[in-house]
């Protein structure tokens, strides 16, 4: 196997699942198989519910979390608390040796925040989506470091800055620039639907490959909507810096991920 590292962006509603232990599972026998592996992971549904228990409003902008001061206490506590803990405990029982990390963790992740700019089906005029990160660099010797020694990195999609902010980013933002930084080999986007489907409520619509033209297509037509759309705007801007392919995944099955590397389009759908 390559020795160009791989990273695995896994959304919320999968770490809170069954499917995180089948996962942990595959990643061990890549592991095992000489993979350098980087871990990226979301929280956005346990936010959401988390939120509504405190009585905290959600307000979401084309696909995106716009987040003040309490927002971003609520993903600190669920993305580099609950989930990131959940998650290294799954993958320590799978036999791999996770290390939890979230953007101020040695400047693991570093942002400014994001200033205000107009999106994609949220009319002309510039939004601010608050207390909102956009990556500006990684600390790529201490994953070197965690690598050399055996260690799998697991990154929590918190950005900061060296003067103590802290940015709530999305975690496929997360993932892409990480792969992109680290000229991954492939990245993978661990997901809650089977991949890009024609029809959102026909898993059998899976489209197997996808190039960046098609996608474009796709969202323009209308064949593409919701949060898949700024899943695969950010996904197609990587890919012209130096990573392999990207692979939307979903629902995985026992070998499933080690099959998506091994036979790309075999599972969910490759974007290249």
């Amino acid at each position: 196997m390559s020795v160009r590292p791989l990273v695995v962006k896994i959304g919320g509603e999968v770490v809170g699942s069954g499917e995180a232990a089948v996962l942990a599972a595959d990643l061990k026998v890549l592991i095992d198989g000489g993979a350098r592996i980087a871990i990226v992971h979301g929280g956005g549904p346990q936010a959401t519910e988390l939120q509504k228990k405190l009585g905290l409003p959600t307000q979401q902008i084309a696909g995106r979390r716009v987040t003040d001061a309490a927002t971003l206490d609520v993903m600190k506590m669920v993305l580099a608390g609950k989930l990131n803990v959940d998650l290294c405990a799954t993958l320590t029982a799978a036999g791999v040796k996770p290390v939890g990390l979230h953007g101020a963790s040695g400047l693991v992740v570093q942002a400014v925040r994001r200033p205000p700019k107009p999106y994609p089906n949220a009319g002309p005029d510039p939004v601010d989506l608050g207390l909102v990160g956009d990556v500006t660099g990684f600390n790529l010797r201490l994953l070197e470091t965690l690598w050399t020694a055996g260690y799998v990195p697991v990154i929590a999609c918190l950005g900061a800055d060296a003067e103590g902010g802290v940015f709530n980013i999305n975690a496929d933002l997360v993932g892409n620039q990480l792969a992109a930084a680290l000229e991954a080999e492939r990245l993978f986007l661990v997901t809650s639907t089977p991949g890009v489907l024609k029809d959102v409520n026909d898993p059998a619509s899976r489209i197997t490959r996808l190039s960046c033209a098609e996608a474009r297509a796709a969202i323009k037509d209308g064949t593409v909507t919701g949060g898949m759309i700024p899943k695969l705007e950010e996904a197609m801007a990587v890919l012209e810096q130096g990573v392999g392919a990207i692979h939307i995944l979903g629902k995985l099955g026992k070998g499933d991920l080690v099959r998506a590397v091994r036979e790309p389009g075999s599972v969910g759908t490759t974007l290249y």
